[in-house]
């Protein structure tokens, strides 16, 4: 069995992975701060940093379970919840669910181990493994945000804000309707931004949602776009550091923002320049990940029925009014963001498709979207002042540039769809009259 091609692949895999982690533990001491295995193994037992997304993992472990073991797997995690709030709330301590998801999770890794063989030992393990990685993940973007505030004390926000006069500053034209729409919109935009994590649990359980039945994953489903979503971004924030409009150009910069300027003045053009910030706020805005994971989302929602196509694509705008609106990121971010996903969604389709002989298309579109998401950052960073110079050319290159990538991605779903589609019988003819023959 280890000598098959996809054991030996995911055997290494996992150990890159583990790997990782393990380095990216030994960095975040080196700065006094917790790596994401010393965060997770804190939140078995203290208040963790976000239940909802504990709870969201678990449901998607759920998908491997029978009916009676889901409500079994969901009442013990509330009756262990119940007994940590109620001993906090004793102690005055802060009060917080989702430690209770978190051990359902780990207890099922245990069961798997001692009380499952064969091919059921490995889906629920597969299962585990899914909920695990989702919450991870979020813990290592988490140590990711704070690596790149101590390690890289220069920005590029200048370089962005200048190109993003091509686009017409939509970054505070966005703040500006924010700020009209009152709170109402304010919150309802907030609470999309924070839980991006549920609108994804959401479209993974309708793909996921024959696993129980069937007893294996399909095999292309959310999760792994959003996981390597998450792997790969952060490595770009370190080579292109950028905080966003709000902290460079506004009040939450405080002393190291250029001007109070966000959402009301637009920045005048100048000579962009590389400029020292604080090493607390995050260097995370170069692609915007939050628009790339709602893009994720709003594509693999087409599959579904109309309520979940409705979800997909008002995440996504929601997402998109949030991240410009709340000054987070700049309109070259989203463009970027938009690639980034769509890219790294023709690469894994392509990686799916590789035992069809001949078949280079996908590849090639990985290629291309890879070369367009590298110019995109190469013009913002050297052709900024050319590109805001003349905004009426620019900007429609730009928006052109970032949709042949996705109508290449279209073009070729549909082209592969209609390979896979099995070919129509025709029905036979019933006659009006049986004939002697």
């Amino acid at each position: 069995m280890w000598r098959r091609p996809r054991v030996v692949l995911w055997a290494v895999v996992a150990s890159v992975g583990l790997a990782f982690l393990v380095a990216l533990e030994i960095a975040s001491r080196h700065y006094g701060t917790p790596g994401p295995i010393t965060a997770q193994a804190r939140e078995v037992i203290f208040p963790p940093k976000s239940g909802t997304v504990l709870y969201a993992a678990m449901t998607l472990m759920l998908v491997v379970l029978t009916w009676r073991q889901r409500f079994l797997a969901v009442g013990a995690a509330v009756a262990i919840d119940l007994v940590f709030w109620l001993v906090r709330w004793a102690a005055g301590a802060p009060t917080m669910f989702g430690n209770g998801a978190l051990i359902v999770t780990l207890a099922c890794a245990v069961i798997a181990l001692t009380r499952r063989t064969g091919r059921e030992r490995v889906l629920l393990l597969q299962g585990v493994g899914l909920a695990l990685l989702l919450v991870t993940g979020r813990k290592t973007g988490y140590t990711w945000l704070e690596i790149t505030a101590r390690t890289r004390p220069l920005v590029l926000d200048q370089y962005i804000a200048t190109a993003d006069h091509a686009l017409g500053n939509p970054s505070w034209v966005a703040g500006q309707i924010v700020r009209a729409s009152g709170a109402v919109g304010a919150h309802v935009l907030e609470w999309v931004y924070i839980q991006l994590a549920v609108g994804a649990v959401v479209v993974a359980l309708y793909q996921l949602r024959k696993v129980a039945v069937e007893r294996r994953f399909p095999t292309h489903h959310l999760v792994r776009t959003f996981l390597v979503i998450g792997l790969l971004g952060p490595g770009i924030y370190m080579i292109y550091p950028v905080v966003g409009p709000v902290f460079a150009y506004g009040a939450d910069g405080g002393q190291w923002a250029l001007a109070e300027l966000w959402p009301n003045t637009p920045p005048p053009l100048g000579t962009p320049r590389a400029m020292l910030f604080d090493g607390v706020t995050p260097r995370n805005c170069m692609p915007s990940l939050h628009t790339a994971w709602a893009t994720a989302i709003f594509i693999h929602s087409r599959k579904g029925p109309r309520a979940l196509r409705f979800l997909g694509a008002f995440w996504l705008v929601a997402t998109l009014g949030a991240t410009l609106g709340f000054g987070y990121h700049y309109g070259a971010d989203i463009l970027a963001g938009v690639v980034f996903t769509v890219t790294i969604e023709a690469a894994l389709r392509a990686f799916d498709r590789r035992a069809v002989a001949g078949d280079r298309r996908g590849v090639l579109l990985a290629c291309y979207g890879a070369a367009v998401f590298t110019a995109l950052l190469l013009s913002y960073r050297f052709l900024s002042q050319e590109l805001a110079a003349l905004p009426w050319l620019t900007g429609p290159l730009l928006v052109l540039a970032v949709a042949s990538v996705v109508y290449g991605y279209l073009r070729t779903v549909r082209l592969w769809e209609r390979e896979v589609r099995p070919a129509a019988v025709p029905r036979p003819r019933r006659e009006t009259q049986p004939e002697l023959v």
